[in-house]
Formats: C-alpha cells, sequence, structure tokens
C-alpha cells in the first residue's frame, strides 16, 4: 500500500501552507469527496483514508448552513446522504425547492442549524454500487470545513474545496465567497503558495471570490452546456483570465469513440499555454462509469480498467486527476 511516508520520501508532503506546486514534477492526486469509492463521501473517514493512501489534496464540496457554517456535502440536498429521513424529529423539513433551474425535493442543510446537522449520521449514496461503503453508514457525522482543513493540516496534504451553487445561496443571504475566504484566511491559507485550490462551475463566483483571497481558483467544465467554453482555444484563454486552473470533466480530454477511449484533444495544451493547470475529473473504478472497453465483466458494480484511463490521462500532460479511488490514482502516476 502506498502511504503518506512514501509520499513524503518523494518530497511531495510539504506543509499545508508550504511552497505550491507551481509545475508538479508528478501529477497531484486529488481524493473526490475523500476515498468516496470506499467510504461514504465527505466523511472523515473518507479522508483519512485518502490521506493513507497517498492522496495530496482532500476534495470537500461546501454548503452552508442555516446559521452560516460551511459543512461538507456534495449537495445541500442530504436525504440521499445522511439519515434525516428517518429522524422524526425532522419530518417537517421536508420540502421542495428549485435550484439552478432544477427542482429537488428533499431535506437541506440551509434549513439546518449546524447543531442539528451534527445529530446526524452519513450513509452511502451509491449502496448498489459501492455495498462495501455502505457498511460504514452510521458511524460518522457531517464535517464542517475548518474540521477538514484541520485534518489535512495534520496530515500535511492540501484541501480543494467546491463552493456549490454559490448563486442560489447568494439569493438566501448565505452567500459562500466571503465565507470561504475568511475560513481560509483563518486557517493561513490565503496566498498562492497556499496548497489550496477554489473550484467552482460558475465564473462570476470564481471572480468575486479572486476579490477576496488570493487562493488559485480552478473553473469546473463538465460535457454539457457550459456558462465559459472550455472546447475552444479561446474559450480556454478566457477562463485563464481569472482562473489558475481548469477542472473539465475527463472526456473533454479523452473522448469516448464507439464505447473507446480516443486520442486527446487540444485541451491540456491550450490550458497549459495560457497558464492554467488541468486536472480532470473524475475516475471511478466501477464498469457503470467507465468506456465499454474498459469494463470488465460482474456488472455495474464490478471494477473494470480504471487504471487505464488514469495512465490515459497522465500521459495526455495533465497536472493532476480527481478520483474516488486515490490508491488506484497513485499507483498509475508515473
Amino acid at each position: 500500500m502506498i502511504t503518506r511516508r512514501t509520499i513524503a520520501l518523494s518530497g511531495l508532503a510539504a506543509s499545508i501552507t508550504g511552497p505550491a506546486f507551481a509545475k508538479p514534477k508528478r501529477p497531484i492526486v486529488i481524493a473526490h469527496r475523500g476515498a468516496s469509492g470506499e467510504r461514504p463521501e465527505h466523511t472523515l473517514m473518507a479522508y483519512e483514508l485518502a490521506i493513507e493512501q497517498g492522496a495530496d489534496f482532500i476534495e470537500p464540496d461546501l454548503v452552508p448552513t442555516k446559521d452560516g457554517h460551511l459543512v461538507a456535502r456534495h449537495e445541500n440536498e442530504i436525504g440521499g446522504t445522511t439519515d434525516v429521513a428517518n429522524r422524526p424529529e425532522f419530518a417537517g423539513r421536508k420540502a421542495t425547492k428549485t435550484i439552478d433551474g432544477e427542482q429537488v425535493t428533499g431535506w437541506f442543510t440551509e434549513d439546518f442549524t449546524l447543531a442539528e446537522l451534527k445529530t446526524l449520521r452519513a450513509r452511502e449514496r451509491l449502496p448498489h454500487l459501492r455495498p462495501g461503503s455502505a457498511k460504514f453508514d452510521g458511524r460518522d457525522a457531517i464535517p464542517t470545513f475548518e474540521e477538514v482543513v484541520k485534518l489535512a493540516r495534520a496530515k500535511g496534504v492540501g484541501v480543494y474545496p467546491e463552493m456549490k451553487h454559490p448563486t442560489y445561496f447568494s439569493g438566501l443571504g448565505l452567500s459562500l465567497e466571503p465565507r470561504l475566504a475568511d475560513a481560509l484566511k483563518r486557517a493561513g491559507l490565503n496566498s498562492r503558495s497556499a496548497k489550496v485550490f477554489v473550484q467552482c462551475f460558475e465564473p462570476e463566483p470564481l471572480k468575486a471570490f479572486g476579490k477576496l483571497s488570493k487562493a488559485r481558483r480552478v473553473m469546473l467544465v463538465g460535457q454539457g452546456p457550459a456558462p465559459v467554453d472550455a472546447r475552444s482555444e479561446a474559450g480556454v484563454k478566457a477562463i485563464a483570465a481569472f482562473a489558475e486552473g481548469l477542472g473539465p470533466e475527463w472526456p473533454l480530454v479523452l473522448p469516448v469513440n464507439d464505447g473507446a477511449l480516443g486520442a486527446p484533444t487540444g485541451l491540456v495544451g491550450w490550458a497549459q499555454a495560457a497558464g492554467l493547470q488541468v486536472h480532470p475529473w473524475t475516475v471511478r473504478a466501477e464498469n457503470h462509469f467507465l468506456p465499454k472497453s474498459l469494463q470488465r465483466p460482474g456488472g455495474p458494480a464490478a471494477h473494470g480498467h480504471a487504471a487505464a484511463l488514469v495512465k490515459a490521462l497522465y500521459a495526455a500532460g495533465v497536472d493532476g486527476v480527481f478520483s474516488d479511488f486515490p490508491a488506484l490514482a497513485v499507483a498509475a502516476r508515473p
């Protein structure tokens, strides 16, 4: 097993406030929601396992509580990742809301105080694909961003927070940008050299955050319609005007043609020429998430040839990768 000691010997285990990776000798491994393929996502146990497996950064998605605290959840709707649906005292909090144009029904962090959220317990979001992770249901609470940073500081790894639905939360008077900027300042992470990246799918909040903090910013872009075009050199140059990194969905780097990985696009070259680091998301091991050519027998939950995907991304010249299975991404790294 690759451990933090292995990474330390390679010279990558700098202090959380140590030198930035201006151009890493090897791509960084970002633990997507922690080691979320093996433990319930966004829990301290998932982050701890990721660090043990050699991740360079741990990724907390951030949403606010009713009383303004930042907590680590992939979405503000928590019915699928906690036991809230089984808690009769919170039955009346169930609601339907429109978030970024989509109607969502469930329970939402902005309707709970931090103290109330801390009484809930996390559970696996995809138990049909990750039954091994589901065995850890109920063991951990929802962590605050401060708790995630404290763990990262203690273990010498970086943090890679994502601002989730910032425009929506600004409309509720729970703006993420100033809260995150203040949290990074308190943690000593308010600099270009700090071991932190701040990511978002929305460009305007990233621009606003840049006026509040010196931390590096990463623009996230999916395969579907996006507010900023990352499929052209001009679009990538536009992103470089307000961000230090680009986080593309991995098929934007390696397109899938007839179920097989195609030749790399020009995205990595354009981005790096514009001064951007490129950190594609998200490598997952299960057949369900892999192109047909990389799948193995055993159904959707069986693990396929995900290492081949990671190696192909590294060969395409990326500066880092997001993975639910950090050990896999570390082992495949050149």
